[in-house]
């Protein structure tokens, strides 16, 4: 199966450090192999990635960069976004048409969130049947 497309969305942008800081930053982050934060009386050494994520930013930051922060969301076309409901592409556009699922187009193509998706399924498990018990 594809992967999903990428959306951008939820940035935040902040302004460069004044020179002063910047220098005392950058001082600080030359040969930094590890991140510890106090976070409400709490010490933490955050794990790698999150390490790199901030030393990134920090180091843009110290150069008077102004840095955005942003969330990679994931879209799903609409055979990814069937397959994950386990309905037909067909049937999926219906619902997607009828405004049942949210949909979002890039140009004529159609992406879904899979929080949309996985909503609806919850949406349907939470229905009385309508059948015989």
């Amino acid at each position: 199966m594809a992967s999903p497309t990428s959306s951008l969305s939820k940035v935040r942008t902040f302004p460069a450090l004044e020179s002063k800081a910047a220098e005392r930053l950058a001082a600080a982050l030359e040969d930094s192999a590890d991140t510890t934060i106090f976070v409400n009386g709490t010490t933490l050494q955050l794990p790698a990635v999150a390490h790199a994520a901030l030393i990134e930013v920090l180091s843009r930051m110290a150069r008077g960069d102004e840095v955005s922060v942003s969330t990679m969301e994931s879209l799903l076309n609409t055979s990814q976004a069937a397959t994950m409901a386990g309905i037909s592409p067909s049937y999926l556009r219906k619902l997607t048409d009828s405004g049942i699922i949210p949909v979002e187009y890039r140009g004529t193509h159609r992406r879904i969130r899979p929080a949309s998706v996985q909503a609806w399924l919850d949406s349907r498990s939470e229905q009385p049947s309508d059948g015989p018990e």
